[in-house]
């Protein structure tokens, strides 16, 4: 049976990995299993940007791809960048296997703001299924609550909410059906 594989680096709270895991295993109605520590090595930071390059993070997680035509997400605290962007909050190969959250600018002590774990763990699911969404073909949508929608900063994260859309869903559905995918219910 097709799975999703989580990845989680070293340091990264078991209470976050708990949280994807369910949110993730009730979106998509597949097995999560846990895998890792996700690889992080030194040679992944870029000194002039002070971030790690999330495209050599995920470059990893797709090789070798997983046989269960299943789906891997890294976790990682490190700031991760594109280099056409200053930052990603994750990344994700569109219609492919792997994808990649980061939670460093999603802990309010990023912006220098007392810790808030509740906010972290609404944050961190969000994130998880819009990335997860990606590697089943789903592109940004228009519907600013859907976890679809585009977040190029933090206050469009916490709008959205840690689901899909009607919509998104639908095509969630008919992409599944489309690769083979059956999940558990």
């Amino acid at each position: 049976m097709t799975s999703i594989q989580l990845w989680p680096a070293e340091g990264v709270e078991e209470a976050v990995i708990e949280v994807i895991t369910n949110v993730l295993s009730t979106a998509f109605r597949l097995p999560v299993v846990r895998r890792g520590p996700l690889d992080e090595p030194d040679e992944d930071f870029d000194a002039g940007r002070g971030q790690y390059s999330s495209t050599a993070i995920l470059r990893r997680l797709i090789d070798p791809p997983p046989e269960d035509n299943g789906r891997r997400l890294g976790i990682t605290t490190r700031d991760i960048f594109i280099p056409m962007l200053s930052y990603v909050f994750g990344q994700a190969q569109l219609g492919g296997c792997a994808a990649l959250v980061s939670l460093a600018r999603l802990r309010q002590e990023f912006y220098h703001l007392p810790a808030n774990p509740g906010l972290l763990l609404q944050r961190a699911a969000k994130e998880a299924i819009h990335e997860m969404g990606h590697t089943f073909g789903l592109t940004h949508c228009l519907d600013r609550g859907c976890a679809m929608s585009l977040s190029t900063g933090i206050e469009q994260v916490d709008e959205k909410k840690a689901e899909f859309c009607l919509s998104c869903q639908t095509l969630l559905q008919e992409s599944m059906v489309e690769g083979g995918i059956h999940g558990e219910r």
